[in-house]
């Protein structure tokens, strides 16, 4: 469960720890208070998309770092399979630092990327927010939860992964069954292509080489001054003495005296080292002015390789490493085309096997759908009549289509509210409220396979009033009795049942806006309750309705 939650500069949260337990915790306060904040908070430490406008106005960063106790079985298994450290107390620490340009989030003090941060917090949370209630609406949702509930991922993943590979074979039949003009002209390309990239001989790094090669030649002549230059200041000439001869002057005179000078035996013997060195420079000075080495044939010919390679850049890659990629990718495509026939019967043959066992694939997934569908249904319905539902009627409609993603099953979710009117699919007729609570049936039944030990629910009572909002907040009263439950609620019903009830206020100070979050003891939640029931000023009569109201629970 999450057990502590600490905000530093995160919108108008400038500093915020919250303390959550275990059971039934909900969170109120004003519209724009800072509700959507906590979640934004939460999410960044899940690995879900964040952004630098979260970052508090007139900070560099911003920090959210979660605690969670009593992690389970599928949260150490992914730990051990992203190679990331354990706790002893069966403990996790989160942490994700956001900058303008950087992201830096750690698991249990050790760095990780956002992605597995990702994998690790779909084992930690299920969230459930307004979205979940739009992408209901939506029929492609709807196999995806009858699959979780039918436990069908390795059937599920087995199936894709065979239709993947059908798709990937049809796509290279298609692509060989081209026309023969079409291949004609293909050929020709490629077999231009390739003969004149060939014939250059491209070697990685040669472009490079031969442009140093033309700014040296382009430069011989300074090159070559200067070699002159440094042996003549070395070995001197007419009218003055070079380095080499006053060094060993020096080292002479040192020499001399190095019998009654410890310091001039130990100059004179450096002295000499240097007069050797320079000695030897002199000589390679001398002897290496390879200016005559080069002609004004060779700077043509280096100019015009440099200009073939250049074209030959232009279009078949910026370096040589992506032209001869280039070239190894049209001898595989002008091999591929002129052995067309022979592999393309080869690949019909093989696109029936995977079609075969796509298919059988398919079918034992479709079965294990149909199988679960009805005890699905009667769960959802349970659900649904509790939840102020009575007269609801809930099915899984099935209809045959051709081998797609999904398999060979289309999956509508029909829903009828009243007494008398035949199930329809759920976005023609479910209202707000309607879809609050289908969502939350669903969630439910799907809670009992995901195993996860949080769920929070984001406003679920959208749409919800009078009776069936206290349905709605018993059902996740009942919920957290096996696992943590975090609600986001404006109702009373739900408000008084909590176990824990946290109150997110705004405030103003010094021109800036701040967000605070404070636990409430009895008296607190009573004042809370009677503004949520009140909405204006809170009097005595709302606030005794309010104590009756927690005194009931």
């Amino acid at each position: 469960m999450l057990s502590v939650l600490k905000i530093r500069n995160i919108a108008i949260i400038e500093n915020a720890e919250i303390e959550f337990n275990k059971g039934f915790n909900v969170l109120t306060g004003e519209t724009g208070a800072g509700k959507s904040i906590i979640l934004d908070s939460i999410n960044a430490v899940l690995g879900f998309r964040t952004s630098r406008e979260l970052i508090r106005t007139g900070e560099t960063e911003a920090e959210v770092t979660a605690l969670f106790s009593f992690i389970g079985e599928k949260t150490n298994e992914k730990l051990n399979e992203l190679g990331l450290p354990l706790n002893d107390d069966n403990s996790l620490l989160i942490t994700r630092t956001i900058t303008a340009d950087k992201n830096v989030c750690r698991v249990n003090n050790s760095l990780t990327s956002v992605s597995a941060l990702r994998e690790i917090g779909t084992t930690l949370i299920s969230i459930h927010g307004q979205q979940d209630n739009r992408e209901l609406l939506d029929n492609e949702t709807h196999i995806s939860y009858l699959d979780a509930v039918a436990e069908n991922t390795e059937l599920s993943e087995g199936y894709k992964a065979t239709y993947k590979e059908l798709c990937d074979i049809s796509s290279e039949i298609r692509s060989l069954m081209t026309n023969e003009a079409e291949k004609a002209r293909m050929i020709d390309i490629l077999s231009f292509q390739i003969d004149e990239l060939s014939k250059a001989e491209i070697t990685v790094g040669e472009w490079e080489e031969l442009k140093a090669k033309r700014t040296e030649i382009q430069n011989i002549e300074k090159i070559s001054e200067g070699f002159m230059n440094a042996e003549s200041a070395l070995s001197g000439g007419d009218g003055f003495t070079g380095a080499v001869e006053l060094i060993s002057g020096a080292t002479k005179a040192l020499s001399q005296v190095s019998a009654f000078s410890k310091t001039a035996e130990e100059l004179s013997t450096k002295l000499n080292d240097i007069y050797y060195e320079l000695s030897d420079i002199a000589d390679t000075l001398r002897f290496n002015d390879d200016s005559g080495e080069y002609t004004r044939n060779d700077l043509e010919l280096i100019e015009e390789r440099l200009d073939l390679l250049y074209r030959l850049s232009k279009k078949y890659g910026a370096t040589e490493e992506e032209m001869l990629e280039f070239l190894a990718k049209a001898e595989e495509k002008l091999n591929s085309l002129t052995s067309s026939e022979e592999n393309l019967e080869a690949l019909k043959e093989k696109r029936q096997f995977v079609l075969e066992k796509a298919q059988k694939q398919a079918e034992k997934l479709s079965a294990s759908r149909k199988e679960t569908a009805k005890k699905f249904e009667e769960n959802v319905m349970e659900e649904l009549r509790f939840l102020d539902m009575p007269n609801v009627q809930f099915n899984v409609n099935f209809s045959e289509v051709d081998l797609c993603e999904n398999g060979i099953d289309s999956v509508e979710f029909l829903i009828s509210a009243n007494v008398g009117e035949p199930p329809k699919p759920i976005a023609k007729i479910a209202s707000g409220g309607e879809l609050s609570r289908i969502m939350l049936a669903l969630k439910n039944v799907l809670s009992d396979k995901d195993k996860i030990g949080t769920m929070i629910f984001d406003e679920v009572d959208t749409g919800v009033s009078g009776r069936a909002a206290t349905k709605v907040a018993q059902k996740l009263k009942e919920v957290s009795t096996g696992r943590q439950v975090i609600c986001v609620t404006h109702l009373a019903q739900l408000a008084v049942l909590a176990d824990n009830h946290y109150l997110i206020e705004k405030n103003a100070k010094d021109g800036k806006t701040y967000t605070n979050v404070t636990p409430l003891d009895f008296e607190g939640r009573k004042y809370e309750i009677a503004r949520i029931t009140g909405g204006g000023e809170i009097t005595e009569t709302q606030l005794k309705n309010a104590e009756e109201m927690l005194s009931m629970q």
